[in-house]
């Protein structure tokens, strides 16, 4: 046995942030509730972000006012003196407007920012949930939804700060106007809620189609996820050209959603603004009949078309604003909920063991693709290897690892406890389960093992694992990055720093899926001699066909067609030359 090498302490976790407070999704939940949920979620920011956007947005309409008065009380007196104070109070409300739009805009971004770090979170945690989804969900869809739909409802933060001052401008429009002329306050004020009103008989279409194109987006990015996960398989058969005809197909629907999409969205924002500009020019000509018969001063016309102006921006950016954003963030909305309601696929449980109980573990019931009865009862500490077909193999590990509804039981502890009743926590110590693929994080070899256990069991695992060469051949040793899901390692350098984390694991009974199915006979021969050493006074469960790994385990157990288990050998020390095994094997 090579002795460990001398590590220093290379990783510590980073400091948790304050949780966020999670938006509130109950059943009842709809889509519309949960995007004015979003819409009020940070008010802490919003709130001060709405204040100075209505100062903007006010600001800008003041512009025009105080030009009227400064040319009515002012200029057309000759007054220099007057001037120049109106020259400071117009200097005063471009601050004022200047101000408003910069911070507003920088704290609403903010808000908008942190909402959806808290949506992200929301369903980044519901995905990873140990209980998992009791309806499978493409791993496509489901990135899908934790970016482009989350960062789409965030946006409906806006909808409690642009449409505000909008609204807000409109009012102190409207307000001015009818002090001047109050025929023209009352087409302004009676001319919004029409607006709205157009705006929301407008929507459906967009609603619709806009729903339509994320969710054949979803879809899209589901078979090209599934497609990059199945490469290997896809060539294995050579069925390359069927599986770029199927996403070529995805792709082409989604591609003629997103065009529809745009379509209607195109002619909904059209409409919207040409409906804007014809009411603009309404009031612009009742002002200007008005001016011509004297009814109006110079000043007040010059503050009546500037207003004109002003109005046109809000009212045609409340059916951008309103109308586009509510649309697209109540149709992400539905999709995010479709995650967030999810039900899940087992009960979460509360039970603990004692810490001094013994495992062992046992599964009994309906396994296999034809569900006959298994009795599998593992060892409480050693090596285990288990020789079944693929169907068990996978029936056994998911029921250990309680990623699907029960179909079998399966129980741990001298008490006989089901693995189900237990909590997260004591069942993660009692059995884990390391899956055949195990992918590695974003990060370096030395970080990656370090997630396994205790930092004192991280070189024992490399070693046991035979990492010790794989370190000495990376350019930065423990410190050399894997790249996203460990592709810049080789296939074998992958598995063995998979391996080596499952390895540092300090669960009572550890299960493994043909751990070595990528290294060579080599490696393999010396990972089997050390994997008995590497867990001490715990078991180590190996489902596998390798004739190496068979012959270095403790206990070989057998499941056979009609699913009865069979000892094949039970020892202390390992058989290395047992002729059972080969010819189980056989």
């Amino acid at each position: 046995m090579i002795a460990p090498p001398r590590m220093p302490v290379y990783f510590h976790a980073p400091e948790r942030p304050p949780p966020h407070r999670p938006i509130r999704v109950d059943p009842d939940t709809t889509a519309s509730r949960l995007v004015l949920r979003t819409v009020f979620a940070d008010v802490r920011r919003t709130l001060p972000a709405g204040v100075l956007t209505v100062a903007h947005q006010i600001g800008e309409a003041l512009v025009p006012v105080v030009m009227g008065l400064a040319i009515d009380r002012a200029v057309a007196t000759g007054d220099w003196s007057a001037t120049l104070r109106w020259i400071v109070v117009l200097a005063a409300v471009f601050a004022m407007l200047s101000i408003g739009y910069r911070f507003g805009s920088r704290i609403g971004y903010l808000g908008m920012n942190t909402v959806q770090h808290r949506l992200r979170t929301q369903v980044t945690d519901r995905i990873l949930d140990p209980r998992g989804f009791r309806c499978r969900q493409p791993p496509g869809a489901l990135l899908s939804i934790a970016t482009a739909d989350v960062q789409r409802l965030a946006m409906t933060v806006a909808l409690g700060l642009y449409p505000v001052g909008e609204l807000a401008a409109i009012i102190f429009c409207g307000a001015v106007l009818v002090a001047i002329s109050w025929p023209l306050g009352i087409l302004v004020l009676l001319g919004a809620p029409a607006m709205l009103w157009c705006l929301d008989k407008a929507g459906g279409s967009l609603r619709s189609r806009s729903e339509t194109e994320q969710r054949t987006a979803a879809d899209a990015a589901g078979t090209a996820a599934d497609l990059v996960t199945g490469l290997r398989v896809v060539k294995g058969i050579h069925a390359e050209a069927e599986a770029g005809r199927r996403h070529r197909a995805a792709s082409g629907r989604a591609l003629a959603a997103v065009i529809g999409a745009r379509r209607s969205e195109g002619a909904y924002v059209a409409a919207m603004e040409a409906v804007a500009a014809l009411f603009v020019v309404v009031i612009g000509v009742f002002a200007g009949l008005q001016a011509v018969d004297g009814s109006l001063t110079v000043g007040q016309l010059i503050t009546v078309v500037g207003l004109t102006q002003v109005v046109m921006a809000p009212l045609q950016a409340m059916g951008t604003n309103v109308g586009k954003v509510w649309v697209a963030g109540t149709a992400s909305a539905a999709r995010v909920l479709t995650v967030l309601q999810a039900p899940f696929a087992r009960d979460g449980g509360t039970r603990d063991l004692p810490d001094d109980d013994a495992v062992p573990v046992r599964i009994t019931g309906p396994l296999g693709a034809d569900g006959r009865p298994v009795d599998l009862e593992f060892p409480a500490a050693g090596v285990t290897a288990v020789l079944c077909d693929a169907e068990t193999t996978a029936a056994a590990t998911t029921l250990l690892a309680r990623t699907v509804p029960p179909t079998g039981t399966a129980t741990v502890g001298s008490a006989g406890v089901d693995l189900y009743d237990l909590s997260e926590s004591a069942a993660l110590a009692s059995v884990r389960v390391a899956p055949h693929d195990g992918a590695l994080l974003e990060g370096t070899v030395a970080e990656n093992v370090a997630l396994g256990g205790a930092s004192d069991r991280v070189a024992p695992a490399l070693v046991a694992a035979a990492c010790d060469d794989v370190v000495e051949a990376l350019p930065h040793g423990l410190q050399t990055q894997v790249g996203e899901a460990g592709r810049l390692l080789s296939g074998g350098q992958r598995q063995r720093v998979a391996l080596a984390r499952a390895l540092a694991s300090t669960a009572r009974t550890l299960v493994l899926v043909n751990p070595t199915s990528a290294v060579d006979s080599v490696t393999e021969s010396v990972i089997a001699d050390r994997l008995g050493a590497s867990r001490p006074g715990l078991a180590t469960v190996v489902f596998t066909s390798s004739p190496t790994l068979i012959a270095a385990a403790d206990t070989v157990l057998a499941v056979n067609a009609d699913g009865r288990v069979e000892v094949v050998r039970s020892t202390g020390t390992p058989d290395r030359g047992a002729t059972s095994d080969s010819e189980v094997l056989g």
